[in-house]
C-alpha cells in the first residue's frame, strides 16, 4: 500500500524490488503495526515525504535475501525494523552517539519504503533481532510504541510518580514498563473516555482520568503521546517544582501560550526526536525481562486505510496491527 498524495488514501500497487546494495536485506513483512507517526505522513502533517511511499516503520519479518556484504543476520532471522533507518555515520551527531539527530537521516515509512507491504528492502545495520516468545504481530507495537515510548521514559529519568497523557499505542507498553519498575503511574485519557479509562486501570496504573483534571497529587514528569499543544500547559500545572514535562510525538499542535509561573521553580519541557540504535538495544534487553503485553487490533493488509481512519478517530484501545496474510 503506497501513498500517492498526502491527505488521499493508500492505493494498493505491485512494484518490483529494486537491486539490493551491498548491506541490504529483503524482510518478508509478516506484521507491520500502525503508527500515529503514519497518520502524520499520510495527513501531510508532516514536511517532505519521499513520494510515492510505503508508510510502515513498526516492521516484523523474516529475512529471505541479502546484499553482498550483508553478513549480520542469517537467513530466515526475525527481525524488527524501525523507524531509524539509515545515518551518515560523520556528523557531529554521529559522532557523539546522537544519530537520532543525523541531519541526513533517512526515515522508514517516510524517506524509505516502509512495511505496508508484502516485502521491503531495508539496510541491516539499522535492524534488529527479535528473540521475544510473542508472535509477530504482537512484537510489530514495540518498534516504534515500545522504542519511542522508552526513550521518553529515560528522559524522565527516575521520576517516581508519572503522568501518561493520551493513552494509546505507546503509552499502554510504557505504563506496564514503569509500574514493573515500581513507579505511580498517572494515566490521563480524553475526557469522557471511559474505554480508555477502564483500559489504563487493567494495566495496573495508580490513577486514571480525564486529561482536563489535576491528577491527586504532584507529579515528577509527565510524557505527553497525545499531539495536543494544549495539553503542554496542562502538564506543567500538574507536575511539581523541578518537574519535566516531555512531548514524545514526531509532531504537535501549536502550544498555546501561558505564564512563565507555570515553566518557573526549574520545571523543564523537552521534546523527544527519533531513537537511536543504542535505544533498541536497550529496550529489547529490558522487555525481555519484564512481562510486556501489547494489545492490539489485527486488520488485513488491505484494510490499511481503515486502520488508520480507526486511530484518526480514537477508535482503538491499543495498536492496530497490520497483517499482509489476512
Amino acid at each position: 500500500m503506497q501513498l500517492l498524495e498526502p491527505r488521499t488514501p493508500l492505493v494498493a500497487t505491485e512494484r518490483e524490488l529494486p537491486a539490493l546494495g551491498p548491506q541490504q536485506v529483503v524482510v518478508q513483512v509478516n506484521a507491520c503495526g500502525v503508527c500515529r507517526t503514519d497518520l502524520h505522513v499520510v495527513d501531510g502533517e508532516l514536511p517532505n515525504p519521499r513520494l510515492p511511499i510505503v508508510p510502515g516503520h513498526e516492521v516484523v519479518g523474516r529475512i529471505i535475501a541479502r546484499g553482498a556484504a550483508a553478513e549480520r543476520f542469517a537467513l530466515s532471522t526475525r527481525v524488527g525494523v524501525p523507524w531509524l533507518g539509515w545515518t551518515c555515520g560523520v556528523c557531529r551527531y554521529c559522532a557523539q552517539g546522537r544519530e537520532n539527530l543525523c541531519e541526513r537521516a533517512l526515515f522508514t515509512g517516510y524517506t524509505l519504503d516502509g512495511g505496508y507491504a508484502a516485502q521491503l528492502i531495508v539496510d541491516e545495520r539499522y535492524c534488529f533481532a527479535i528473540e521475544s516468545p510473542l508472535d509477530d504481530a504482537h512484537v510489530a507495537p514495540l518498534l516504534c510504541a515500545g522504542l519511542i515510548g522508552y526513550r521518553s521514559l529515560r528522559l524522565a529519568a527516575d521520576a517516581e510518580r508519572l503522568g501518561l497523557y493520551g493513552f494509546g499505542a505507546a503509552a499502554h507498553i510504557i505504563a506496564q514498563v514503569a509500574v514493573q519498575q515500581g513507579r505511580r503511574v498517572y494515566a490521563f485519557v480524553r475526557p469522557g473516555d471511559e474505554r480508555a479509562r477502564r483500559f489504563a486501570e487493567s494495566l495496573g496504573v495508580h490513577w486514571a482520568g480525564p486529561s482536563d483534571a489535576p491528577p491527586p497529587e504532584p507529579l515528577d514528569a509527565a510524557i505527553l503521546y497525545a499531539p495536543v499543544g494544549a495539553l503542554v500547559p496542562a502538564a506543567l500545572r500538574a507536575v511539581a517544582p523541578g518537574g519535566s514535562v516531555i512531548c514524545a510525538g514526531i509532531h504537535m499542535s501549536d502550544i498555546p501560550s501561558f505564564p512563565y509561573e507555570l515553566l518557573w521553580r526549574e520545571r523543564s519541557v523537552r521534546s523527544v526526536a527519533n531513537l537511536t540504535r543504542e535505544d533498541g538495544t536497550e529496550f529489547f534487553a529490558l522487555a525481555a525481562r519484564l512481562k510486556l503485553e501489547t494489545h492490539i487490533v489485527e486488520y488485513g493488509l488491505q484494510d490499511a486505510n481503515r486502520a488508520l481512519a480507526d486511530l484518526r478517530e480514537g477508535r482503538l484501545s491499543g495498536a492496530a496491527v497490520l497483517m499482509p496474510e489476512c
